[in-house]
């Protein structure tokens, strides 16, 4: 291995380990607010890159009729506790986002001229298909066991990925898809070409912690959400709904899955499944934050994109063994230096 090819291969380090630190800042978001280790968060990574080639294709994505299916069953299952209970405001804010919603942008993709439109609004409709799915899903799936042991929450967890999985295999099939770049500028610097996917890869994903962070620290909900993960009994003392801590979090992470999605489409070709595997990469930079420490988990993520990259040089073959035995002495240092406690009820 000569300078200019260890360039490259940390070039593909640092890019691929952008993208694990947004799955992994939505994996520690997600475990701190709900303790719910969510296993899907690859699936959304697959589910926006492949909505947004069904676009490109000038085809109305089946994931349209998925977030349709989740949001008549999500204002059932909310209008007829709405009805109960009297509240007819609440029973029109119930129908118009989880069932108008959807039926809107069914009909707009209809009637839009989809293969013809600019790449920004492909990517708008894209993010605006997939991404309410995260609230939805909560609401069904996690909501109703929002008390359950962190066990039978990962069991859910891993219920969902298998459908998830299945759905993507009706809805794009077996075929790999990928999307035009985003630029097809090219750069040199110094004895490095950078192409300008990959400037709008770590761009893209360094604005996206940013407008995060500050979310987190000027915006009242962002406030709310830290208060949940720091400690869930005292922040429902404070009149912080849990309900509502949870629909946000899951929206929060379905943008960083499917957003993320997006931006690397462009440069691997991405199955039904692919999600999976993207998002357990995410997960070890996760757990290398002890899926608390969002600073951590972003250097692991760094870490896990480089080791990656430098193991497909070496021994193409064993990259993914390599990266996932990095969980095991990680592991096995926090077992051995953390106190252990009973969770939490």
């Amino acid at each position: 291995m000569d300078f200019q090819i260890a360039l490259l291969l940390g070039q593909d380090g640092v890019t691929n380990g952008a993208i694990y630190a947004l799955l992994a800042l939505a994996l520690v978001l997600v475990f701190a607010v709900t303790r719910v280790i969510f296993i899907p968060q690859g699936e959304f990574v697959a589910y926006g890159a492949l909505t947004l080639a069904m676009l490109q294709a000038g085809g109305v994505p089946a994931t349209t009729w998925l977030l349709l299916a989740l949001g008549a069953a999500v204002s059932v299952v909310d209008g007829a506790a709405a009805l109960r209970a009297g509240q007819m405001r609440r029973l029109g804010g119930v129908l118009g986002w989880n069932l108008a919603y959807p039926l809107a942008l069914a009909a707009a993709l209809t009637a839009l001229p989809l293969a013809m439109l600019p790449m920004a609004l492909q990517v708008l409709l894209a993010l605006a298909i997939v991404v309410p799915m995260g609230p939805m899903l909560y609401r069904l799936v996690y909501q109703p066991l929002a008390a359950a042991p962190v066990l039978i929450l990962l069991i859910v967890s891993v219920a969902v990925h298998v459908a998830m999985v299945g759905l993507g295999l009706l809805f794009f099939g077996a075929e790999g898809q990928r999307t035009p770049p985003f630029s097809d500028a090219r750069f040199e610097v110094g004895p490095m070409l950078v192409s300008g996917q990959t400037i709008w890869v770590i761009a893209a994903s360094l604005a996206l912690i940013v407008a995060l962070y500050l979310f987190f620290e000027r915006t009242l909900y962002g406030k709310a959400l830290r208060a949940t993960a720091m400690n869930r009994v005292g922040a429902r003392l404070m009149g912080i709904s849990p309900a509502l801590a949870g629909k946000l979090t899951f929206f929060l992470a379905a943008l960083i899955g499917a957003l993320s999605g997006v931006l690397i489409a462009p440069i691997t070709t991405i199955y039904y499944d692919t999600g999976f595997l993207i998002g357990l990469k995410g997960f070890v930079a996760a757990i290398i934050g002890g899926l608390a420490s969002y600073p951590v988990a972003a250097v692991g993520a760094l870490l896990v994109g480089l080791l990656e990259a430098f193991s497909s040089f070496w021994a193409s073959a064993y990259k993914e063994v390599i990266v996932f035995t990095l969980i095991i002495p990680v592991l096995l240092w926090r077992s051995l230096t953390s106190r252990h406690v009973e969770e939490d009820q």
